[in-house]
């Protein structure tokens, strides 16, 4: 955002916002849920997401569930485990998955914009790679042949969810008059 001379923000900047339980049924949902909560409170332009891992043999699984799948609090290594067990008696070329980011930003009058970033992959049978974080190190890359851990922060950027959603955020941020003046 430095580019655009916009200032950015954490919730660490608000510490008087409370948690913000995500239990929508969609990304959509959760990341609306946020940013409107957030804007209300703060009377700011706010943009909030929620992301997560969809494989097609699942049913979209783990889904909105993705940072909760093996249970509240759970760890990368067992959320990755219990995806990995699910998922053993399909054959690899059956995995098919996708990362997805919605993003949602929201004016301090309640209009708002959704973006999404979908990254596309499948689900390998053991984790490799040491970047990353969450599904990454099981996530596969066929255009790079490597996991998601397995390519550096620069080019993850590139082609990650986060990253083509931010990328359309980018060019929304530049096409809004009252941003774009300050």
């Amino acid at each position: 955002m430095e580019p655009l001379g916009i200032t950015i923000l954490s919730l660490h900047d608000y510490p008087e916002i409370p948690a913000i339980v995500e239990d929508g049924d969609t990304f959509v949902e959760n990341a609306g849920k946020k940013a409107h909560a957030i804007s209300q409170i703060t009377h700011e332009w706010v943009l909030a997401d929620d992301s997560g891992l969809e494989v097609k043999a699942l049913h979209g699984e783990p889904g909105v569930q993705s940072a909760r799948y093996a249970g509240e609090n759970s760890s990368d290594q067992k959320n990755n485990k219990k995806l990995l067990s699910e998922i053993q008696s399909i054959p690899l070329d059956q995995r098919q998955a996708r990362f997805v980011c919605v993003m949602i930003l929201m004016a301090p009058d309640q209009q708002e914009w959704i973006l999404e970033g979908q990254c596309q992959g499948s689900i390998i049978t053991s984790p490799r790679g040491n970047n990353g974080f969450g599904y990454d190190p099981i996530f596969w890359i066929s255009e790079k042949n490597k996991t998601m851990a397995e390519i550096d922060l620069d080019e993850k950027n590139l082609i990650s969810h986060r990253g083509k959603a931010l990328k359309q955020l980018v060019t929304l941020l530049q096409n809004l008059s009252p941003l774009s003046k300050g």
